[in-house]
């Protein structure tokens, strides 16, 4: 059985074979672009892991692994055009890179180059894949549209802001999960636990990554610190602080959020000084451990070998376990 680490490399060798057409290069250099640049492709590793898990011989599973992370890749370009964001994975992102519409064209390319990749697999189930992918890309359309309306709310509960996580984040790892299910032939029993399985730890990974944008090393992490702050973003850590700020605090969060005219680096300093009194990161490290727990409890009721088992449990873990 092959470990993560393995099937990463693999999934990397077929996303560098990937031939693109040489012309228009303004449409398919960025695709080359953000594909080379990495990252752990979570979700088709995810997707390989459960597949392999179920017997199936990955190679097959393939074309719709590289699917997935077309898909997400798509995403990320949209993602970081509305967020105004300047690096991703350590590196200048698409808009910045070349422009706006760029950003938006060859993302859109790639939402097409994803479905091709996806109905390219040949395997019996692939129609019930695909319909799977396609109620999570829309899915993940309300989870973006939830997250911008956030935007002018200081009013988030925890509750809608895990369910926006879920669908902007959590619901592709689950979909890639299960699509490797469906893709083997699984119970539809099977399928939703892994489906499940996915979504747990997708939440664990998303509440993890918003840790990391207020208290990772950016070597490690890749992005900017302190992004989502300068975005006002509506993450769990900034909910839990108006949920718990005193007064002075209070005034002081309200403060920040509205400025308009500001020194970026003191907006950081000050809002995570905030952070750090109200013991926000400690809040944060346990909601994160309860998801990461309940995706074990999960895994543990699915009926796989334990050598299965060990190989996502393993990948999960690594996925919550990034430096901070």
């Amino acid at each position: 059985m092959l470990s993560s680490d393995q099937i990463l490399t693999k999934v990397n060798e077929a996303i560098t074979a990937i031939q693109y057409p040489a012309q228009p290069a303004g449409l398919y250099e960025p695709i080359k672009y953000v594909l080379s640049i990495g990252g752990k492709r979570i979700r088709p590793v995810m997707m390989l892991l459960t597949a392999q898990a179920l017997g199936t011989d990955i190679n097959r599973v393939m074309p719709a692994a590289v699917g997935i992370e077309t898909y997400h890749n798509y995403t990320l370009l949209h993602d970081d055009l509305m967020d105004r964001a300047d690096m991703r994975r350590g590196m200048p992102t698409v808009h910045r890179k070349w422009d706006s519409n760029t950003a938006i064209l060859s993302g859109d390319s790639m939402l097409v180059l994803a479905c091709k990749h996806i109905l390219s697999t040949s395997l019996p189930n692939i129609n019930q894949a695909m319909d799977t992918f396609i109620t999570t890309a829309l899915e993940i359309g309300e989870g973006q549209q939830y997250d911008m309306n956030f935007e002018t709310r200081t009013d988030v509960t925890q509750d809608e802001y895990i369910e926006m996580i879920r669908l902007k984040t959590s619901v592709l790892i689950a979909c890639a999960a299960k699509m490797g299910a469906i893709l083997s032939d699984a119970t539809p029993a099977v399928a939703e636990q892994l489906y499940k399985f996915g979504e747990q730890i997708g939440l664990a990974f998303q509440l993890q990554d918003d840790l990391l944008d207020v208290y990772g090393d950016p070597e490690v992490f890749g992005k900017r610190i302190g992004g989502d702050i300068l975005c006002n973003k509506k993450t769990f850590l900034l909910i839990n602080a108006f949920q718990l700020a005193n007064p002075s605090q209070l005034d002081s969060l309200e403060r920040w959020i509205t400025a308009t005219d500001y020194d970026e680096e003191q907006k950081i300093s000050a809002i995570t000084d905030i952070y750090n009194q109200l013991n926000i990161k400690i809040i944060t490290v346990d909601k994160i451990n309860y998801y990461f727990t309940e995706a074990q409890h999960t895994l543990n009721s699915i009926p796989l070998s334990l050598e299965g088992k060990q190989s996502l449990h393993d990948f999960a873990l690594s996925l919550i376990n990034r430096s901070y």
